[in-house]
């Protein structure tokens, strides 16, 4: 079973704590620049990897050569919940990694 969409109040308390993401529309993005193309590609080839093991997966949008463009939401309900934070939670570690 999906879990429930989170209440404004909660989703801009996890905001908090994911401050380089934004909230655009029930989803949220984050943006990220690379050296070069492959970089790029081979950090949307990890955050595959991540997605798949949660069953939840982002928009990933490679643009400009060398940036990305991650929007994570939870299609299936309209908006965002929990998997979505913990996804962002999985990409942001393998920035500090």
């Amino acid at each position: 079973m999906r879990p429930e969409l989170l209440s404004q109040t909660e989703i801009e308390d996890n905001l908090k704590e994911y401050s380089n993401w934004n909230l655009d529309n029930n989803k949220i993005t984050r943006e990220l620049v690379f050296p070069n193309f492959v970089s790029a590609v081979g950090f949307l080839n990890s955050i595959a990897i991540y997605a798949e093991k949660l069953n939840h997966h982002p928009d990933l949008l490679i643009y400009g050569w060398n940036k990305l463009r991650i929007t994570i939401t939870t299609f299936d309900r309209g908006g965002l919940t929990k998997l979505d934070f913990e996804l962002a939670e999985k990409i942001e570690s393998l920035i500090i990694n």
